[in-house]
């Protein structure tokens, strides 16, 4: 069969945030690894680690406390969860996340081309919103706005590879055709769900925790140093 062609332009850009277009030294999952650690009393394993990178942060931790061995029921995984949310926000507050070189003015260039943009992300809303704050970003339709909507991990049923986060993105922006969507992520996981969404540009950057060459054995359209270079896309 023969493939479908690469769609030119799209109507919505779902980015993932961190690693994708916030730079924050991959803290996440360096606080995400001591908190389950300290937890289980055992250290985590890269290659666990690595599976759940770009997922919800409370699914990881249930993902991860079982592959430990630990208890992973819900009051156990809620403790943990609780602990690295107050252990990540302090992080963050010493430590403040920044856009990526150039990130800023991406977003501009794809909001005056007409495109959406929507971030959606593996965070909760209460870390999602610390970080936005911080950056000063607001969200929203206007101009003042620097995105149109947010999506968060704990505002679907399950989160990435599962597609849901793109659909809630394309919910809350108007955007009906999945096939005119963009999904941007550094993850393996960020690129499976772009897949599994359907979505007509699946892109893997190059700015996180992995790769181009690890990326580039998922499913994409499309490779990037970075973001900042989705403009050519358009």
């Amino acid at each position: 069969m023969t493939p479908a062609p690469i769609p030119t332009g799209f109507d919505l850009a779902a980015l993932d945030m961190a690693g994708t277009t916030i730079d924050e030294g991959g803290l996440v999952y360096q606080v995400l690894e001591a908190t389950v650690a300290d937890t289980v009393g055992a250290p985590v394993p890269a290659d666990l680690l690595q599976r759940w990178k770009g997922t919800s942060k409370r699914e990881a931790i249930t993902g991860l406390l079982t592959g430990l061995g630990a208890d992973a029921d819900e009051p156990a995984t809620d403790a943990v969860f609780a602990a690295f949310t107050e252990r990540l926000v302090a992080t963050y507050r010493e430590n403040p996340p920044t856009p990526f070189p150039g990130v800023v003015e991406m977003l501009a260039t794809l909001r005056a081309a007409g495109a959406k943009v929507a971030l959606q992300t593996g965070y909760s809303a209460e870390i999602a919103g610390s970080i936005l704050a911080g950056l000063d970003w607001p969200v929203g339709s206007g101009p003042s706005s620097v995105v149109d909507a947010i999506v968060t991990s704990d505002q679907v049923p399950a989160s990435r590879p599962a597609p849901y986060l793109v659909f809630r993105c394309m919910e809350a922006t108007a955007v009906t055709d999945v096939r005119r969507v963009l999904v941007a992520g550094d993850t393996p996981n960020d690129l499976r769900a772009g897949h599994n969404a359907g979505a007509g540009l699946v892109v893997g950057v190059g700015t996180g925790s992995f790769t181009l060459d690890q990326l580039a054995a998922e499913p994409h359209t499309h490779l990037l140093a970075s973001t900042a270079d989705l403009p050519t896309l358009l």
